[in-house]
């Protein structure tokens, strides 16, 4: 059974950041998501658990991988005709290392951060 999410009124849905990136890193992997806030669903994605990803890389949970994942999910989303994201960032995420590396590549690619 699927439940969704509970209906915005559009004058909310107005003032919301459509599209927001969602960074998750491990011990081993690194893990990037762009949602889309109004449905609640993942717009797209990139992860170094990709097997495709994983023989290109020399580790899967370094600034490195990091970089990759960003740009890699900066070239899906240009696919997909999402120009701009926001970021999203948990507490204990500061802008340094891993979490610096995904959203400079999100740029040079050409993405627009809100």
């Amino acid at each position: 059974m699927v439940i969704l999410p509970p209906a915005r009124p559009p004058r909310i849905i107005k003032f919301l950041k459509p599209y927001v990136l969602k960074m998750h890193f491990t011990n081993k992997f690194v893990t990037a998501q762009v949602i889309h806030s109004p449905t609640a669903t993942v717009a797209s994605s990139a992860s170094s658990q990709e097997k495709a990803l994983r023989s290109s890389m020399e580790t899967t949970r370094d600034v490195a991988a990091a970089a990759k994942i960003g740009k890699i999910l900066g070239e899906r989303l240009l696919l997909k005709d999402i120009p701009a994201v926001s970021v999203f960032l948990k507490r204990e995420q500061k802008y340094h290392g891993k979490v610096k590396a995904v959203i400079d590549s999100l740029r040079e690619v050409g993405i627009k951060l809100l």
